[in-house]
């Protein structure tokens, strides 16, 4: 169980982590709040209480996401001047914010229940490297099965069209191009066949809903409106041709599927990303466990692979891993990302140094 500095410092470690992503607005936010905020407001005092793992939880962004859901409906100006990058005071930014936490509070209080459902479509770059990398090893036609899929949004990967380092993929005609900047060698050229894209979530959205929309569009951050325009075109898409997602607990459901029959030269892939911090620990074990399962049973006709982007808050940035069975299933690091996709380097970055010390339970190992 947290306690109150534990809480505090989920601002700071967040504050670092928005630093190193260029996210100067939330940076500014987080390093308001983290010693700054008072137990004024029934907000103010359930964030200092918050009983679980504050990092994991995504304690800030929760809360950010209410308050950028406010400004997004224009319904405070001077939270909208914060959001904006016009007031960087630091007080008068956290004034700014605990007057809101108090004239909001029924509109915020409901933003903490859950963590954000961040469904960034940028991220389908980086696990479109895992998915080459097992194509490399295993063949070229793979079978995705994504847990944690939120709106489904990178259920999509097989219909964007991708610039990876001058490398494109995908349809040529697609209505969102993902175009990350760019560190280290671009990929080798692959061949990549996406034969199917199944995903679940414990509680998936319906990106086609106006309220679920803007919802997502409330969890985007506000120094990257290009953002802002792909998740909606990525919801357009949806709205035309759907996604296969299911609702379900991500033990349950890569259990079932790992039983099915598997086509013979069809790679089975699993694939994540910033999901595993969200999983109770009881669940990822079931994963690991049927995973390895999997693997044991995989052959070279029918081989098992799996593609995990998550963050290592440490030193701000995501790791993209894969690893594939029969091979030896140790997890190779094929590139590290931005959190939302906006770089991607496949160099040396997985090396870096610490910017932040994490405490043990706020780690996250696949």
């Amino acid at each position: 169980m947290a306690d109150e500095q534990t809480n505090r410092d989920a601002f700071r470690i967040q504050q670092q982590y928005c630093e190193a992503n260029a996210a100067p607005v939330y940076a500014r936010m987080c390093a308001a709040l983290v010693d700054g905020l008072t137990r004024r407001s029934v907000i103010g005092a359930r964030v200092l209480d918050w009983a679980g793992e504050p990092t994991r939880d995504a304690l800030p962004l929760r809360l950010f996401g209410g308050l950028h859901a406010l400004v997004q409906a224009g319904r405070d100006a001077g939270l909208a001047a914060v959001y904006s990058g016009a007031v960087t005071d630091a007080r008068a930014i956290l004034a700014t914010i605990e007057r809101v936490l108090v004239e909001h509070e029924a509109a915020l209080l409901p933003w903490l229940d859950g963590p954000p459902q961040t469904n960034e479509p940028g991220r389908s770059a980086a696990l479109l490297l895992g998915l080459r990398e097992i194509a490399r090893a295993c063949g070229p036609r793979v079978e995705v099965l994504e847990i944690g899929s939120s709106a489904g949004l990178n259920l999509l990967i097989g219909r964007y069209r991708f610039d990876l380092g001058g490398v494109a993929f995908g349809p040529a005609d697609s209505p969102v191009t993902i175009t990350p900047r760019w560190s280290g060698p671009p990929p080798d050229p692959v061949p990549l066949e996406i034969v199917s894209v199944r995903g679940c979530d414990v509680a998936p959205i319906d990106a086609t809903d106006p309220a679920v929309a803007a919802r997502l569009a409330a969890y985007v951050w506000p120094e990257t409106p290009e953002r802002l325009a792909r998740v909606r075109a990525a919801v357009e898409m949806v709205r035309a041709h759907g996604v296969a997602l299911a609702r379900a607990d991500a033990a349950d459901w890569i259990e079932a599927r790992l039983a099915e029959p598997q086509a013979e030269g069809v790679t089975r892939v699993l694939m994540h990303s910033v999901v595993w911090q969200y999983l109770p620990e009881p669940v990822a074990e079931r994963v690991r466990v049927a995973m390895a399962a999997a693997g044991a049973r995989a052959t070279v006709e029918r081989p098992l692979g799996w593609v995990a982007m998550e963050p290592d808050r440490s030193v701000g940035h995501q790791v993209v891993r894969a690893r594939w069975w029969p091979g030896g299933a140790e997890w190779t690091t094929v590139a590290t990302s931005h959190a939302h996709g906006a770089w991607i380097d496949t160099g040396a970055g997985a090396g870096a140094a610490p910017l932040v010390e994490l405490p043990a339970a706020a780690q996250v190992r696949v």
